[in-house]
């Protein structure tokens, strides 16, 4: 894949943004079936869909990699929160509602 400094003009770039969009999608695909296994483990391990411990541990080391990684940590944080909220709630159409709070580990 080309690097963005190296675009001569739009329509490289352009082309760059697609391939790094579709990359993204297939991630979000893969993240999306790991929230979907989450819902069919749970219940055995009597966890609900929300445990807000876990919420922030992950909000917490996706702010750490953004800021390793040269993004902005808060942008990192609103699409992560976005997709975490997301998952909760795919989740809870499966396991039920689990509360404002959430508790299990």
């Amino acid at each position: 894949m080309k690097n963005p400094a190296d675009c001569a003009n739009m329509t490289e770039l352009r082309a760059v943004i697609d391939d790094l969009d579709r990359q993204l999608v297939a991630l979000l695909r893969r993240r999306q079936d790991c929230i979907d296994r989450a819902a069919e483990l749970k219940p055995a391990e009597g966890m609900p869909a929300r445990i807000t411990a876990r919420v922030e541990q992950v909000v917490a080391n996706v702010r750490a990699h953004a800021a390793g990684a040269g993004l902005d940590p808060a942008l990192a944080e609103m699409l992560w929160r976005g997709m975490i909220d997301w998952s909760i709630a795919r989740e809870e159409r499966v396991l039920g509602p689990s509360g404002p709070e959430g508790d299990g580990a």
